[in-house]
């Protein structure tokens, strides 16, 4: 099935002909995105912190310090979000300034990892997202981090993409206005790599890097 299954929490009330329940377009968004907010509540407070994040087939994985709050409290329920922001878009009124975006909801329960090879799996997965081909070039964790370390994982099934593209949509009477209309894009851009001071003399930078 392609669709994910709309429901009451993931029906989009507002622009609904922005919202996309494809699972294809939901999983692309999820993975171009490097920054997962994670929203949970914690001793009755609610917070959203940033994380690093990986998919792998069907679910989100986390991971973090195996005392830390955020994924103690996201296995009772967490909301996930992933934004891309694609670019300003001016208009001829104040009111019709917007963003051009792609962003994601995910709505789950997690789960905590338990089985080792699932656990160091979705940690290399992770180290992947930075570099395809990095989990094979650097020590992988001993059974101390492993065990030091919480793997939580979030099932992709209640979830919405929402999506906003193109030009400024200004009423018909501020056409004829004077002033700049339009998009400005934006994209992340990766730089030049910098050595650790501290790495070896005579390691050269891989190709992939």
């Amino acid at each position: 099935m392609s669709n994910l299954e709309p429901t009451v929490r993931t029906t989009l009330s507002r622009r609904k002909e922005r919202g996309s329940y494809d699972r294809d377009t939901v999983f692309g968004i999820i993975d171009e995105a490097r920054i997962c907010h994670v929203g949970f509540v914690h001793e009755g407070h609610p917070f959203v912190l940033p994380t690093a994040h990986v998919r792998v087939g069907g679910a989100v994985y986390l991971h973090g310090a195996l005392r830390g709050r955020m994924l103690g409290a996201a296995c009772a329920g967490a909301c996930l979000t992933f934004t891309l922001l694609d670019g300003l878009v001016l208009g001829r009124s104040a009111m019709h300034h917007s963003m051009n975006y792609r962003s994601v909801v995910v709505l789950a329960r997690g789960r905590d990892v338990t089985d080792r090879d699932e656990k160091a799996a979705a940690l290399a997965a992770l180290v992947e997202r930075a570099v395809p081909g990095r989990s094979r070039e650097v020590r992988p964790p001993n059974e101390a981090e492993l065990a030091a370390t919480r793997v939580v994982a979030f099932a992709i099934e209640e979830a919405s993409a929402k999506i906003r593209s193109g030009p400024p949509v200004d009423l018909a009477s501020d056409l004829e206005a004077r002033c700049w209309a339009g998009v400005i894009p934006l994209a992340l851009v990766a730089g030049s790599p910098e050595p650790d001071p501290l790495m070896r003399a005579g390691i050269a930078q891989p190709p992939r890097v």
